[in-house]
């Protein structure tokens, strides 16, 4: 048998261009401004109203389906059960490499769904919160692999999902300052009882070992009815956190609460040198190590190319 004809047949996705993704909006409507799109974007991670258009309505289209088929079987559940009527939240991951852009297409994601026409509450969450602090991370000799999966207090982020899957009101995640890269103490934000639930991270698709006796151990993407995976060439995305890091050196850097003020002031030449050594030493180890191998684990995978823009869709079919 043919390798690559096995291996298509084989593929859990079904792949789209650009052209072909585009075409399957129907009759979503825009609710978003070029203005909207200013304040939602990431530095150095530009997105237009086409890119909403082409790639982001109909990705809104096909959640607005998934989550009345998520409800109704819910509430076929709940009858079969016996059970009091409940509500349990939708919850969508987003996961990538540094620099591919999530924070972006989560914040999008979440403008979208929020607009939908019966206005649903939908709140978006980042695993940054749940980072070990600097003092512990610095304690275990764990700074140089923070974002690795060992750096996050899974446990308390899979109790968070657990809360509010469940459907528990007031549940509390702990908020990040890229500011002082760190954990704010004492600072949450509140999810109360959300429609939806958008949780964005670089490892929130990593399994956790299998335990060998069997326990019932859950994992992040348990949680996740629906995953999205924002995908890059390596070249790319180090071009891009390089290009991020030149821009905020010439403003976020220069505050002085920065914990990156150390590099506000270095020539052009070495802070490049700097930002290359932090990628390949750090975030490209992460990529190969961690974040790359849980793309197949997406139940959506978003291609970007060059200049930002995502060339290729891939939507799981099993």
């Amino acid at each position: 048998m043919d390798d690559a004809i096995s291996a298509h047949n084989l593929s859990p996705y079904r792949h789209f261009t650009r052209r072909e993704w585009a075409g399957l909006r129907a009759d979503t409507p825009l609710t978003l401004t070029i203005d909207d799109l200013v304040k939602l974007q990431s530095v150095n991670d530009p997105i237009s109203i086409e890119e909403v258009i082409a790639i982001y309505l109909p990705l809104s289209r096909l959640l607005a389906l998934y989550v009345a088929a998520t409800q109704g079987l819910f509430k076929a559940t709940q009858r079969f059960l016996g059970a009091e009527d409940g509500k349990v939240p939708y919850i969508i991951g987003v996961a990538g490499s540094v620099a591919a852009g999530k924070s972006t297409t989560a914040r999008v994601l979440t403008a979208l769904l929020s607009r939908w026409p019966n206005t649903p509450k939908v709140r978006l969450v980042t695993t940054d919160g749940f980072l070990f602090p600097n003092a512990i991370l610095e304690r275990d000799g764990l700074m140089e692999k923070k974002g690795f999966p060992e750096s996050y207090d899974s446990n308390a982020l899979v109790r968070f999902l657990s809360d509010v899957k469940a459907g528990k009101a007031h549940v509390q995640a702990p908020v990040y300052s890229h500011m002082t890269y760190d954990v704010i103490p004492d600072e949450f934000i509140t999810v109360d009882r959300p429609d939806i639930l958008i949780v964005e991270g670089v490892n929130v698709l990593q399994p956790s070992r299998l335990s060998r006796d069997g326990s019932d151990t859950p994992f992040v993407s348990d949680f996740f009815d629906f995953s999205v995976y924002l995908d890059a060439d390596e070249a790319v995305l180090e071009r891009w956190y390089i290009e991020r890091f030149m821009r905020l050196r010439k403003t976020a850097f220069r505050d002085p609460q920065s914990y990156f003020r150390k590099y506000a002031d270095l020539t052009d030449d070495k802070a490049h040198e700097v930002a290359h050594d932090i990628w390949s030493r750090i975030n490209l180890r992460n990529l190969h190590e961690n974040i790359f191998p849980t793309r197949a684990r997406a139940s959506l995978v978003l291609t970007k190319g060059e200049n930002h823009m995502i060339e290729r869709v891939a939507l799981r079919k099993l």
